[in-house]
């Protein structure tokens, strides 16, 4: 088959992945409108230029202190067809590229260079530590690299080593080329002049949806990191699904928080935004979060539970001091009535909270992990959809979430399992919750090199999760917790320290926590275990004083303890706490490391 057969072949497929999507009669998805067939990035990209070619499609800033640079979808295609010709000049084109730095215009420029040009693009954890780069470069057999300047002296000594398959290095800030590495600033200025001059290496490259196109590097909780093969078709199915979960159009402002190397953050936070026709504005860091919100007056953000509850908890803080709990709890109770009606009385009787974010804001979306519904639910009273999505890396990355409609929403849930794909619970015990398993166009190629990986998680074209839980009759997904987790109670019923972890979660004493199984006296059976680090404010006002006594701190969350063993059966009570003051050893996705040892202590 040629190669426009294959590519006519493609486009009937996202066509029938469009009819499909359209023909759903769940009561979560009709009404819903999907939006345009896509094969590949390439030609999403191109097909958005072509409907929204004057939109800005990123908004950076280049300098601190200065403000927002807006970029349109044409100005960024120049720019991404200049890179990628630079890269055809050098012989790295069509190849395999890895990319590091912050979230930044550069950083996207790179990703949609490498796949617009049919190469394969390795996206690499910022906070990763030297060996780790050179390790992960190795393994994935990378040719050409785009770094940050931050990062000169380890691709510096990589070059020296000579030890991987590295040939060209790109300097996302260098002003001009040097014998280490590449001007990107140069390089787009030269490929842009090239295909001016009629050069057409780049902009005519074959692009095969299917094949290998993204290779991204887990971070595992164990601390062992797999390479999950992502093709562009993975992707795409992934962004076709999206209208029948979020409205999202070609006005909204998507505020980029979450580093682009992980999935979530790159398919639903910079992808998305280009697929739709809207903006990916760029935050400077967490510590400008507030002051760029108000600066880009964003309608959408991503983020993970940690910023959500960290701005809830700063929130309802700031109401205590202020006195103003009881005017805010009745203002959010009459909100909850009227806006079922679709009127909306938070904004403006509570704008000193809503104005926060910028004043324009009406969707966030949380995900990587499972959030609180209760801080969902204060998000949705306060005006906003608040919603959360569930997905892994292996599947590109989303399977559920819950549709950003009142009547919808199941906040406890992860959310509804997206239309297409198709949801499987295996080896269920008695109460119904089993091993989560899901098939559809989204799922992996497969992880690379590992062939004995790929035999226990795809099966059948089922992609085994090592997530337990349950679905509902509804088609809402909820997650009990990981099978490498569970904790076999001396009865042997199974213990989630997810579940114990969530309960503690509530205490307000507690900052954060972990549940483990130690061994009891005879060290025979399980004891379960918290180690917990504590709230120094939220102590210091129950207790009336400051304090760093470990006994005195531990006798105040005993009776908070007591009150969740109280209405836990026997075999899920927590027996022994651990008080630690120093910080848990955390992957760079900010996850607590649940089995290294010095974290339970």
């Amino acid at each position: 088959m040629g190669y426009q057969e294959i590519k006519s072949s493609e486009m009937l497929r996202a066509k029938g992945y469009i009819y499909e999507l359209a023909m759903t009669d769940d009561p979560a998805f009709v009404g819903r409108k999907p939006d345009r067939p896509i094969t590949d990035l390439r030609q999403m990209f191109l097909s958005s230029v072509e409907l929204y070619g004057d939109n800005v499609a990123f908004m950076q800033k280049f300098k601190k202190g200065e403000a927002y640079t807006e970029i349109t979808y044409r100005q960024a295609l120049a720019d991404i067809n200049g890179l990628g010709t630079s890269m055809a000049e050098l012989g790295i084109a069509g190849k395999r590229v890895a990319v590091i730095g912050e979230n930044s215009y550069y950083w996207a420029v790179t990703y949609l260079a490498v796949v617009m040009g049919g190469g394969v693009i390795i996206p690499l954890d910022k906070e990763l530590a030297p060996g780790e780069i050179e390790n992960f470069i190795r393994e994935s057999e990378a040719e050409g690299v785009v770094f940050a300047d931050k990062y000169r002296g380890v691709f510096s000594d990589i070059r020296r080593e000579g030890s991987t398959s590295l040939r060209k290095y790109i300097n996302m800030n260098a002003q001009e080329h040097s014998d280490d590495a590449y001007s990107f600033r140069i390089l787009v200025e030269e490929g842009r002049k090239l295909v001016d001059k009629g050069d057409r290496r780049y902009i005519d490259a074959q692009v095969y949806a299917d094949e290998l196109g993204i290779l991204l590097f887990t971070s595992g909780t164990t601390g062992t990191s797999k390479a999950v093969m992502l093709s562009q078709a993975n992707i795409c199915f992934n962004l076709m699904s999206l209208p029948y979960i979020v409205t999202i159009d070609q006005t909204d402002i998507q505020f980029m928080i979450l580093p682009m190397h992980h999935t979530y953050a790159c398919t639903l936070g910079f992808l998305a935004p280009l697929y739709f026709g809207a903006c990916c504005a760029f935050c400077e860091g967490l510590k400008y979060l507030q002051k760029n919100m108000k600066e880009i007056r964003p309608t959408v953000v991503l983020g993970v539970p940690l910023i959500f509850e960290s701005l809830y908890k700063t929130i309802i803080k700031t109401i205590r001091k202020q006195g103003k709990e009881k005017t805010v709890e009745k203002v959010l109770r009459l909100n909850r009535k009227t806006s079922k009606l679709g009127i909306n009385i938070s904004k403006k009787l509570l704008n000193e909270i809503t104005d926060v974010f910028g004043g324009r804001m009406r969707l966030m979306v949380s995900g990587g992990a499972a959030v609180d519904p209760a801080v969902l639910d204060f998000f949705n009273d306060l005006g906003f959809y608040a919603i959360q999505g569930y997905g892994l890396t292996e599947t590109s990355p989303l399977v559920a979430a819950s549709p950003d409609t009142r009547r919808c929403m199941k906040n406890a849930s992860a959310g509804h399992v997206l239309p297409g794909v198709d949801v499987m619970v295996c080896d269920r015990d008695e109460e119904g919750i089993g091993e989560l398993c899901f098939r559809g166009p989204n799922v992996m190629l497969g992880y690379y090199k590992r062939p004995e990986e790929n035999e226990k998680t795809l099966v059948d074209g089922w992609f085994h999760t090592g997530d337990l839980g349950y679905v509902d009759d509804d088609g809402y997904v909820y997650i009990t917790g990981r099978a490498k987790n569970v904790i076999i109670a001396g009865n042997g019923k199974n213990v989630f320290p997810e579940e114990l972890e969530y309960y503690l979660g509530k205490v307000p004493y507690i900052r954060e926590c972990v549940v483990w199984a130690d061994s009891d006296d005879d060290g025979q059976d399980s004891v379960i275990s918290a180690t917990l680090i504590p709230d120094s404010e939220e102590i210091a006002a129950a207790l009336g004083h400051e304090s760093d006594d470990t006994e005195e701190i531990k006798s105040l969350i005993w009776k908070e303890v007591d009150r969740i063993n109280a209405k836990l059966p026997a075999f899920k009570r927590i027996v022994r706490i651990v008080i630690r003051f120093d910080d848990f050893e955390k992957t760079t996705a900010h996850k607590i490391k649940r089995f290294v040892k010095s974290n339970k202590k």
